[in-house]
């Protein structure tokens, strides 16, 4: 099994969660951080350390949440990897909990 970022992460993209990943299996996109579904060990440190809620194991994914589980499997051979707490953007308040925001998902 695997941890999943989800929707919510795009636009917020707070990085808390991976300073706690012992595998370094975050990668980081412009707006979006992914899991490498190939490097989670399942440790569920991550899982807590998300401010905006954004990360779900992958047995527990919500069925609206379903596309982020190859869309992490296909950003994370892209995206390079993140293993330090950056600042998250400043607008990131504003973006937590807004619904829909695939369309803003910069690759």
């Amino acid at each position: 099994m695997t941890f999943v970022v989800t929707e919510n992460c795009i636009k917020c993209k707070y990085t808390d969660c991976v300073e706690v990943c012992p595998v370094d299996c975050f990668h980081e996109g412009p707006n979006f951080l992914v899991i490498d579904p190939e490097e989670c060990i399942d440790c569920t440190l991550c899982e807590p350390e998300c401010p905006a809620e954004a990360i779900y194991p992958e047995d527990d994914l919500p069925a609206d949440q379903q596309a982020f589980l190859e869309l992490n499997r296909e950003l994370s051979l892209e995206w390079p990897v993140i293993s330090e707490m950056k600042d998250p953007p400043a607008d990131a308040k504003e973006w937590d909990g807004v619904p829909d925001k695939l369309q803003h998902l910069e690759r």
